[in-house]
């Protein structure tokens, strides 16, 4: 291995190289931490209370919420999730949590309940293909199996009936 004095200048140069490579290198390892959603404050949500509160006051309280039921305005949701991940990998979720907050008809707060990331369903695609039931086939016979079948007796097409010329009839 050839030795560089501090005044060799193409030695400094393979230094300074070396040492740009090593920052690029370790700059792509860091982590990245993101947070989506509603920003949890809990003093906001211990002061709102069942048979106190209401949708105005809740929703001064705590804001708009991140969305609402589907099947009427009885329960509001307030979500937020920190999420990490490593230089181009997925990102995962490292903490979450769901407020879900209960109304009557009257409108007025029946409970809060809180969840967390326990609640986070893990879904693990096998491969590149979804699994179905039903018939496997290929590309050819998707397109080339309906010729000849277009009309056929009992497949729905044609005069097939008790008084046309199908199965059933003569």
């Amino acid at each position: 291995m050839p030795q560089f004095s501090r005044h060799d200048r193409r030695g400094r140069v393979i230094i300074a190289i070396g040492l740009a490579a090593l920052l690029v290198g370790t700059s792509a390892c860091t982590r990245i931490r993101t947070h989506q959603g509603y920003q949890v404050d809990k003093l906001l949500v211990d002061s709102v209370q069942p048979g106190i509160d209401n949708r105005a006051s809740v929703e001064g309280t705590l804001g708009r919420p991140t969305f609402v039921s589907q099947f009427g305005q009885q329960d509001w949701y307030y979500v937020s999730r920190n999420m990490r991940q490593l230089a181009f990998a997925n990102p995962k979720p490292v903490e979450q949590t769901v407020l879900r907050v209960r109304f009557d008809p009257a409108g007025n707060v029946v409970a809060v309940d809180r969840m967390g990331l326990e609640q986070v369903a893990r879904i693990s695609p096998a491969g590149d293909k979804t699994p179905t039931l039903g018939r496997n086939r290929s590309l050819f016979d998707e397109i080339f199996g309906n010729i000849g079948a277009v009309g056929a007796g009992g497949m729905g097409g044609g005069n097939a009936g008790p008084n046309g010329g199908g199965p059933n009839g003569s």
